[in-house]
């Protein structure tokens, strides 16, 4: 009888599997050894195994996959070179071939993370590129059994003369055929026989032209003749071919030699090139799957979270999630047929199967397998006419072969366990199978339809009840694993939509036992409240959902909120700017007014009042800028001293509205408020008691009186501004400026420095921009130079 392991295997189909992913490698050896995969019950190794393709799969996820080219196998090549034979042209780009893929991989791994160590290091540093036997085969080979003319000097050589000699002929044919004596030809035309050129000549004409016959057409109507002018040039040609052929098998030597040189060191390259095509193949196969690591361990416990069946198309497959090992050990699953259970075992067994063979699976994130030192299935029809076995006897053959060799380190896949037999003893078998099983630790899913089955799940420990879903309302299945509820056949639903008639289904409920009904009640009770539990979570999430949303979009209106006051707030900067301006253009304007009105009155008060004013309208001036940011110059109001109550009106000081107090959270010291359509949360350090906004006092306009003359002034012609920041001396030059206007200086001298350059550029731009200057140039010699600035102030 076949391997009891070895029949899992197939059972399970891992080799169609496998037989998809040979498909993602390059090289027919990576083909090969992909479809010979077997499952390893090591868990280093399969940790091992898992780390490699983990590392390859996000390699291809940040970078493109590597090449492997049409590398072959060329183990046998190599060990005749090792033995001096002389490997034909063929052979010998293979070895070529073998070293470009070598070598652009390489390249790869250098490119992409060739400097940080990971699981594949090793097996890219075993990769030993040959450059100079690669160029020398690909200079020297063009083809299968085509020698380059650049494979050496004396071929080249040797090519040439019989290119010339070839070319001197075919001259002296042509000269024949252009002749009278083209009237002997049978045709105008100049060929070869036995590689030596001749003419066609008539049959009656043979003795006209005088030469060597080196053959006859099939009638005989035309001799082959190679004239005697030829001959001797001809006879040279096939001296140089020899010579030709004597240095082709020369320098095919000379590289057979040089593989077998290297040989040892290509053969292990390659290796560790046909290991990475596997690797990055089982890679590939997981990305096109969206297949993840799972976790692994050595103690029976599988958790597989959302696992599909890869060989079932992934628009149809229904994922399931199901556990085995830890809180029990025995699965028992039922439903009605086609409904899912064999998938089910399947897609255990073979998810299993798949990562002892290092291959990731297609499952979500989270998923456990364990590595069992032997898997055991016994599913499908068993039947053989050759042995003379009916179904029943050939799943007994495979159970006791099973149970013979199961221990505490197995998986066991039973499908319709002790079907096909009296249904009375198939439950009884089926129970003391399962019972011998769990006694030596086995860990074991089941398929079944007997009811005794489902009553043993619940009453004996470590033994639960599975079913696959069966929507009574369509009398279809889901495909859904539900964990802890028995299912039922729903033989009689699945009859009637068939089309069996209601008499014989409503005669076949009353053979049923009142022990089969309680049963079936228990079954749909069960059902009816795992329905009902199911549509109460659906609530709750789509509440949950509901409050996330609304918590979302309160935030997103904070937010908002936010976002527009920060804006009003630079709208009225920029108003309040505008503001500082005009009134800088009108208190310059009203100077120039009180200028005239000095010059019209008495000298010896008008100097005075002049001052004063000036003075005046600069306080004025400070006080807007001050009072330039809104939210700087706000007035906080008067602090709570404790929590509000729901109810209270309170001022939120940074939205500036009085708002509606609607609860409040004493742990947080936090209070939910009301302001128009905006409801949030704000802090208690924020609120403040309600309060009329108190009104900005106006400065009165303040009358001019008592000017005083111009010559009570004293301004200097000059003003020292080196070693203050630029700020500072702009603030000191508008003072001196205004001053100097009051005093009717006409030139000034600006002492900035040389230094760096920076307070000379702050200066002369602010002089630019001033309406009081009219020009402004560097001093020269004698002057200063470039460490002061002249300006011209206007009259």
């Amino acid at each position: 009888m076949e391997n009891s392991f070895e029949h899992s295997v197939k059972t399970l189909e891992l080799d169609s599997v496998l037989s998809i992913i040979s498909n993602e490698a390059v090289t027919e050896d990576g083909k090969t050894a992909i479809k010979s995969l077997t499952a390893q019950n090591s868990i280093k190794r399969v940790d091992v195994l898992l780390e490699e393709t983990d590392t390859a799969y996000k390699l291809l996820a940040r970078y493109s996959a590597p090449s492997f080219g049409g590398a072959r196998n060329i183990d046998e090549p190599l060990e005749r070179a090792k033995r001096f034979a002389t490997l034909s042209c063929a052979e010998l780009l293979d070895i070529g071939e073998v070293l470009r893929n070598i070598r652009t991989l390489k390249a790869w791994r250098s490119k992409n993370d060739g400097e940080n160590a990971d699981k594949l290091s090793g097996y890219f540093s075993a990769l030993t590129p040959n450059k100079f036997l690669e160029d020398k085969i690909f200079s020297s080979i063009g083809g299968p059994g085509e020698v380059l003319d650049t494979a050496s000097d004396a071929l080249y050589d040797i090519r040439r003369k019989i290119a010339s000699k070839s070319s001197k002929i075919r001259e002296s044919l042509e000269k024949i055929v252009r002749s009278s004596a083209a009237k002997y030809l049978q045709d105008a035309v100049i060929t070869q026989r036995d590689g030596r050129f001749v003419v066609p000549v008539k049959q009656e004409y043979k003795g006209e032209i005088k030469g060597i016959v080196h053959g006859t057409s099939s009638s005989g109507s035309t001799l082959f003749i190679e004239p005697m002018t030829v001959l001797e040039t001809n006879n040279e040609i096939r001296v140089l071919e020899a010579k030709e052929a004597d240095e082709i098998q020369r320098i095919l030597t000379e590289l057979s030699g040089i593989c077998g040189e290297f040989a040892d060191g290509i053969a292990a390259s390659y290796r560790a090139l046909v290991c990475l095509d596997v690797i990055f193949a089982k890679a590939k196969y997981a990305y096109k799957t969206a297949s993840v690591v799972p976790q692994i361990n050595n103690t029976g416990y599988i958790h597989l979270k959302r696992a599909r069946h890869p060989l079932i198309p992934q628009k149809n497959v229904v994922p399931i999630t199901v556990d085995l090992g830890k809180d029990y050990d025995s699965l028992i699953i039922t439903g009605p047929n086609t409904g899912g259970k064999t998938v089910t075992l399947k897609t255990i067994g073979l998810l299993t199967l798949m990562t002892m063979c290092g291959l990731m699976i297609p499952a979500d994130d989270g998923s456990e397998v364990s590595v069992f030192e032997k898997v055991f299935a016994d599913i499908g029809d068993e039947q053989s006419i050759a042995q003379s076995l009916s179904t029943f006897s050939s799943h007994m053959v495979n159970i006791v072969s099973i149970l013979d060799l199961a221990d505490s380190n197995t998986l066991v896949l039973l499908d319709e366990l002790c079907a096909g037999t009296d249904p009375i003893e198939g439950a009884a078998l089926a129970k003391a199978i399962i019972m011998k099983l769990s006694s030596v630790g086995a860990k074991t899913a089941v398929t079944t339809h007997f009811p005794e089955l489902k009553a043993y799940a619940i009453d004996t420990e470590r033994v639960e009840n599975a079913s696959c879903e069966f929507d009574i309302k369509t009398l279809k299945p889901t495909y859904r694993l539900i964990i802890g509820v028995p299912g039922k056949s729903n033989a009689f639903a699945i009859s009637s939509r068939l089309g069996i008639s209601d008499d014989i289904i409503n005669t076949a409920k009353e053979q049923l036992t009142e022990d089969d009904t309680r049963f079936e009640r228990v079954v749909s009770s069960l059902e009816k409240a795992r329905y009902a539990a199911e549509r109460d979570a659906e609530e709750i999430s789509a509440v949950k959902a509901k409050m996330t949303g609304e918590k979302k979009r309160l935030e997103e209106l904070q937010t908002q909120f936010e976002e527009k006051k920060q804006k009003i707030i630079d709208k009225a900067r920029e108003q309040a700017a505008l503001i500082l301006d005009e009134t800088r253009t009108r208190s310059g304007e009203l100077l120039n007014e009180l200028e005239e009105l000095k010059k019209k009155m008495n000298a010896e008060n008008a100097g005075h009042t002049v001052e004063k004013a000036r003075m005046a309208f600069k306080g004025k001036i400070k006080k807007i800028e001050e009072d330039a940011d809104p939210v700087v110059s706000a007035d906080l109001g008067e602090k709570l001293e404790t929590l509000p109550k729901p109810g209270d009106e309170v001022f939120v000081h940074s939205l500036s509205k009085a708002t509606a107090v609607i609860k409040v959270d004493s742990d947080s010291n936090r209070v939910y408020v009301s302001a128009g359509a905006l409801r949030l949360w704000v802090d208690f350090d924020d609120l403040r008691k309600v309060e009329p906004p108190k009104k900005r006092d106006i400065p009165k306009t303040r009358n001019i009186t008592g000017i005083t003359s111009r010559a009570q002034r004293s301004v200097p012609g000059e003003i020292d501004v080196r070693g203050m920041a630029s700020d500072e001396a702009i603030i000191e030059l508008d003072k001196y400026i205004d001053n100097a206007v009051l005093s009717g200086i006409t030139d000034i001298r600006i002492i900035h420095g040389k230094g760096t350059g920076v307070l000379r550029k702050a200066v002369q731009e602010h002089l630019k921009r001033h309406k009081n200057i009219k020009g402004y140039r560097l001093g020269v010699f004698g002057e200063g130079e470039n460490g002061v600035t002249i300006a011209e102030i206007k009259e």
